[in-house]
């Protein structure tokens, strides 16, 4: 049986953390299909109010190598901008990957703006090699981010 690996990143935002935790980690499902229509075709909430134990659904575009994703919510601070959550079908699951789980902290930085740390840690099926999944996960949570960092840029007012 395969082990369980892990990647990390860091994203430097001039947004201050409660914003940018609000804007691209709790309200993602709301904002996604507004600002990234060419890979988010639509989302919304499966299961519960937002809170742990709930489950939203991301419907993607031909963009993506997978239809869509439902990941639910492990753990919630929003207090100290930090959340953890599961994927628990699509983006991989039973195809590729047995098991997958994303830590998300956003921490204010001395700058008034923030820096988001995220830890994701994926066990792959038997047989499943990665070859550039990594990179292009990195490369998909930054664009997350950062077009909510735009969005919030462009509108000052926004989730504050």
């Amino acid at each position: 049986m395969a082990s369980a690996s892990s990647w990390t990143l860091e994203i430097a935002s001039p947004v201050a953390a409660p914003r940018l935790f609000r804007a691209a980690v709790m309200d993602w499902h709301t904002l996604a299909p507004k600002l990234v229509p060419d890979v988010v075709a639509s989302a919304h909430p499966v299961d519960g109010e937002g809170g742990v134990g709930s489950v939203r659904q991301f419907n993607f575009t031909s963009a993506m190598p997978f239809n869509l994703m439902k990941e639910r919510l492990e753990f919630l601070d929003a207090d100290k901008c930090e959340c953890k959550s599961t994927l628990v079908e699509g983006g991989g699951i039973g195809v590729a990957i047995e098991t997958a789980t994303s830590h998300i902290k956003v921490e204010p930085a001395a700058n008034g703006g923030s820096v988001v740390k995220v830890d994701s840690t994926y066990k792959l099926l038997p047989g499943v090699e990665v070859k550039d999944e990594i990179a292009k996960a990195k490369e998909s949570v930054t664009a997350i981010f950062k077009a909510a960092e735009a969005f919030l840029v462009a509108n000052p007012d926004a989730y504050n």
